[in-house]
């Protein structure tokens, strides 16, 4: 019996926001696991922005989607057979898989995936490529020290959201810019922020101003973009800028801003860039710092939950307008067991 097996490609690319014409859904016969491989059920599939640098064909840190072929992002996955002596049928698994219904992957090529550390959407999100992002990105480029002020922006994301609570955890005061009350709301009450700001109804450099009396020591910037700009005059001495993402410039094809270089001449502030790639060697030591938090209760998360395999692109289109709180996930199917 033939099995049918819907995919998501990309059918071109796209110059300024993503529609759906840059996709198109295709149905292809459901693949033969070969030696060494599983053939993997798709439960949960991770949208993010970075995806949509890959939607351009330009020279990056990865390589472009290509045309017509298989979007492909993390992804929570259940084996449903095994031509491999690791995996097992049954087992649910993570790593990076193409946006199809099922899929035929190498089996070292995915991670089994632990539920006594939380659910397995949590490798995802907090335990997974956001977690490990905001661990890296804040105490190795940001090196928080108690006391010092924190402002981050995109600050009720996925990335964002682990961030202000990893300040707080490390003694800091934590300042959150965010686009709408309810998620400012959710700064404070939930994550413990210090403050709130919220970018579409408040003039953030005043804003910030009044929230950083001391100035501020850490920006982990998610946004980039006129956020920023009223940033950079009110940074420390010192100052170090965590440059994670720049999601208001990647539907923008020629953005144009103010200059940084002399904020940070006068500040002497660090400012680097930097993908979760370059601490691979590491990943252990943050998956296990993260889990213990977690398990303490010092971490808390929030996933946005889109239901349907035919959802995905509109979840991803939602991430450019803060349709999300916290991680935004797809639930594809229901695990067998």
């Amino acid at each position: 019996m033939i099995f049918m097996n819907r995919e998501i490609h990309l059918n071109e690319r796209p110059t300024g926001t993503p529609t759906h014409e840059h996709f198109k859904t295709v149905e292809n016969e459901q693949p033969v696991p070969q030696e060494g491989e599983v053939l993997v059920k798709t439960l949960y599939v991770s949208v993010d922005p970075y995806m949509r640098g890959r939607m351009n064909n330009v020279k990056s840190y990865i390589e472009p989607f290509q045309l017509n072929e298989p979007i492909e992002g993390g992804a929570v996955a259940e084996v449903v057979e095994s031509k491999s002596s690791d995996l097992e049928e049954g087992d649910i698994i993570t790593g990076m898989l193409p946006w199809k219904e099922f899929a035929a992957v190498q089996a070292d090529r995915v991670r089994k995936v632990d539920p006594s550390l939380g659910p397995v959407t949590t490798s995802l999100g907090i335990l997974g490529m956001p977690g490990l992002t905001a661990y890296f990105g804040l105490t190795d480029i940001g090196n928080p020290k108690e006391g010092e002020t924190i402002v981050v922006s995109g600050a009720a994301g996925a990335v964002g959201s682990t961030v202000v609570q990893i300040g707080k955890i490390l003694g800091c005061r934590v300042v959150g810019i965010a686009g709408s009350d309810e998620k400012t709301t959710y700064l404070k009450e939930t994550l413990g922020v210090d403050e709130a700001i919220n970018y579409k109804t408040e003039n953030v450099y005043q804003a910030l101003e009044d929230a950083c009396p001391n100035g501020i020591d850490v920006y982990f910037d998610n946004v980039g973009g006129e956020i920023s700009d009223a940033v950079y005059p009110q940074l420390n001495k010192f100052a170090r800028i965590v440059q994670c993402g720049a999601i208001s410039s990647y539907n923008v094809p020629n953005d144009k801003g103010p200059r940084m270089q002399t904020h940070l001449i006068k500040s002497s502030a660090l400012m680097k860039g930097f993908t979760i790639g370059d601490y691979q060697d590491r990943f252990q030591e943050g998956f296990m710092q993260l889990a213990k938090w977690l398990k303490e209760g010092k971490l808390t998360y929030e996933e946005t939950v889109t239901e349907g395999f035919e959802n995905i692109p509109d979840a991803f289109f939602g991430l450019f307008e803060g349709a999300n709180m916290g991680k935004q996930i797809v639930k594809v199917s229901e695990p067998s067991h």
